[in-house]
C-alpha cells in the first residue's frame, strides 16, 4: 500500500498515522503532507521516518490511498484531485459528506456503500459526534426507530489541538489564581465562545436562524443519510464540556414497540464495535476517560424510560479522535481493500 495523509501533523492526522502501525496493510510508502510552515520535518509510522510535504500538482501520484483531514477547503480542492489520480479519498472534513454522489460510510453500519477498489472515489468520514451514535442505532434499529433525542457532552479535542491547549492553559491559570486566594480575570478565549474550564458551551460551530448550531445539523442529517432512513424524527442538542477527549452522548430512543430489556442487551452485546456496559452496580457505566484511547463504542446507563415504555435511555461514548475520525477512516480503508 502506497498511503498520503493531508494534515498529518494535525491532532486526527497524526493519530492516523500512528494506528496505521497497526493495521493490516504492508505501507511501502507514506507521504505526510501538512502546510509549508512543516515541511521538511520528519514525522514517524510503520517503524520508519517519512519526510513532511506541502502539497503540489502531481504529489498523489502513485498513491492507492489519502486521508484527508485538514479543513473544508482544502479537501474540496485536493481531494478531486487524489482521485484522479488513481487513489480512494477518504475524507474527514465536512466538504462531501452530504453530497448524494460520495458514499457516507460507518463500516459496522454501511460498508455495503463503499465502492471496490477498482473504482477510485471520494468517501466522506462522518462526524465524530454522527459516528458513535449510528454504531448504536443500526444495533437497535429492527426494533423500528420512531424518534431520536441526543443530547452531546463533547470534549476540547474535537477543536483540535488548540482547543486541547486551550484547556490545559485555562486550568493552570484558574489554579494558580485560587491558590494565591486572588481574583484576577482568566485570558480571553479564542477557541471557545466563553472560557471552557470549570464550564460547559451549549454552542458547537455556527448558528443558523432556527437557532441550530451546525454541529446539530450536521448529526441530524448524517445519521439519516447513514441509517437510509430520511424521515426519522431526530433532535440534538450538542455541548462542549471541559473533558480533554472522548465525546459523551445522552441518547432517548423511542420505537414502534415496546421492547424488553433482555432485546436490548442482547442486541448491544453482539454488534461490532460496541463494549455494552451492563449496570449491575452503581458505578457500572462508561466515562471519557475510560474510552479515551479505545476502539470501541461504549454504551451504558441502558433503561427505559418510566413515562414511555417505548422509549430507552442509554449513555454513549467514544474516543472522538479515535473512533470518532482516524480509526473509521482507516476501517473505510481495509474494507475497501479487504485486507
Amino acid at each position: 500500500m502506497k498511503i498520503g495523509v493531508v494534515g498529518a501533523t494535525g491532532m486526527v492526522g497524526e493519530v492516523f498515522m500512528n494506528i496505521l502501525a497497526r493495521s493490516k496493510f504492508q505501507v511501502t510508502e507514506l507521504r505526510p503532507f501538512a502546510s509549508e510552515k512543516s515541511e521538511g520535518l520528519k514525522v514517524k509510522s510503520c517503524g520508519k521516518e517519512w519526510p513532511v510535504q506541502s502539497l503540489y500538482d502531481g504529489c498523489f501520484n502513485g498513491l492507492d490511498l489519502v486521508f484527508f483531514s485538514s479543513g473544508d477547503d482544502i479537501s474540496r480542492e485536493w481531494a478531486p484531485k487524489a482521485v484522479q489520480a488513481g487513489a480512494f479519498a477518504v475524507d474527514n472534513s465536512a466538504a462531501f459528506r452530504m453530497n448524494p454522489d460520495f458514499p457516507l460510510v460507518v463500516p459496522e453500519v454501511n460498508a455495503t456503500r463503499l465502492p471496490p477498489r477498482t473504482q477510485p472515489t471520494i468517501i466522506a468520514n462522518p462526524n465524530c459526534s454522527t459516528i458513535q451514535l449510528v454504531v448504536v442505532l443500526n444495533a437497535l434499529k429492527k426494533f423500528g426507530l420512531r424518534d431520536v433525542r441526543v443530547a452531546t457532552y463533547q470534549a476540547v479535542s474535537g477543536a483540535g489541538k488548540a482547543g486541547r491547549e486551550e484547556l490545559l492553559a485555562q486550568l493552570r491559570e484558574e489554579l494558580a489564581i485560587r491558590g494565591h486566594g486572588d481574583s484576577v480575570p482568566a485570558a480571553k478565549p479564542e477557541v471557545f465562545a466563553h472560557e471552557i474550564a470549570f464550564n460547559c458551551i451549549p454552542h458547537i460551530g455556527s448558528f443558523n436562524e432556527n437557532g441550530d448550531c451546525t454541529e446539530e445539523t450536521k448529526i441530524v442529517n448524517e445519521t439519516r443519510k447513514i441509517l437510509e432512513q430520511p424521515k426519522l424524527k431526530i433532535s440534538a442538542f450538542t455541548v462542549r464540556v471541559p473533558a480533554l477527549n472522548s465525546h459523551s452522548e445522552a441518547a432517548w430512543v423511542t420505537f414502534d414497540r415496546t421492547v424488553e430489556r433482555t432485546e436490548i442487551m442482547s442486541a448491544l452485546e453482539n454488534e461490532a464495535g460496541i463494549a455494552f456496559i451492563p449496570q449491575r452496580q452503581p458505578r457500572d457505566y462508561p466515562t471519557p476517560r475510560m474510552a479515551s484511547g479505545q476502539d470501541p463504542v461504549y454504551v451504558g446507563r441502558v433503561h427505559q424510560d418510566s413515562s414511555d415504555p417505548h422509549t430507552w435511555l442509554l449513555w454513549i461514548v467514544a474516543d472522538n479522535i479515535l473512533k470518532g475520525a482516524a480509526l473509521n477512516g482507516l476501517q473505510i480503508a481495509e474494507r475497501i481493500f479487504r485486507t
